[in-house]
């Protein structure tokens, strides 16, 4: 499916926005302040990259733990859907307050660096990316979807297709934040379709927090039920907290 216009205008706006950073503050990082070699990379140092990132985490269900690992034991006992969730860290500053900037902000050129920081983490490419869709009337009053702005930005540096229009949002659900898990798992029940085949594939969906999960499982359920050979998370937070 051909790249929606939308899109293209942000890729446009974000690389005339990051020239004009570049000129501005002559390649500084833009938390410390500290000059860094180049922006082609992210816009922070590496300090304050490293300052951003989880140390620890399972890499199954993405929670931070004592020493990195493949499943925790939650998982072992319960484990999610998805086969492995990428992401960069907690939902915290200063990490938090760019997803703000992206999702609440209309900060669109802050997807690019989140990205190059998730993109960092992955370590099996997938056969394709798609993103958590929202519904029609939400989209149009909030302009945009970063889960999108980031499966594009992510699409590019992995070098595989992202899937456009896969999933549609039947129900405009209240917003997941603030509910508990059992209230947020009623509030996305049958509120996705899915419209083609993904028989024998590897997909990542792509999302900006991933707090409970319930979201996502609903989504890798479609993916699954249509003949998905598995299914990755990448996320920019990933958090037990209601913060998304």
């Amino acid at each position: 499916m051909a790249k929606p216009y939308f899109a293209e205008s942000c890729d446009m706006l974000s690389q005339w926005l990051r020239k004009c950073i570049h000129h501005t503050f002559h390649g500084q990082c833009d938390l410390c302040r500290l000059p860094i070699q180049s922006l082609n990379q992210t816009c922070w140092c590496h300090f304050c990259q490293d300052l951003m990132q989880e140390l620890h985490q399972c890499k199954r269900c993405g929670l931070p733990v004592v020493t990195s690992t493949n499943q925790c034991g939650h998982c072992l006992s319960s484990p999610p859907l998805w086969s492995q969730l990428y992401c960069v860290g907690q939902y915290c500053p200063p990490l938090s307050t760019y997803i703000h900037k992206l999702k609440h902000g209309k900060q669109f050129w802050q997807a690019k660096s989140l990205a190059q920081l998730l993109a960092t983490k992955v370590s099996n490419t997938p056969d394709s990316i798609t993103f958590v869709p929202l519904h029609w009337r939400r989209q149009l009053t909030r302009g945009f979807n970063q889960s999108e702005l980031l499966a594009d930005e992510l699409a590019k540096l992995l070098h595989v297709p992202i899937e456009y229009g896969l999933f549609t949002r039947l129900k405009a659900t209240k917003q997941q934040q603030g509910l508990s898990q059992q209230q947020r798992r009623t509030n996305v029940h049958n509120a996705f379709q899915i419209h083609k085949s993904v028989q024998g594939r590897h997909i990542a969906i792509v999302d900006d927090v991933v707090t409970t999960g319930e979201t996502i499982n609903q989504l890798v359920k479609l993916l699954l039920m249509r003949g998905a050979k598995s299914v990755d998370v990448y996320c920019i937070c990933r958090t037990s907290i209601s913060d998304d």
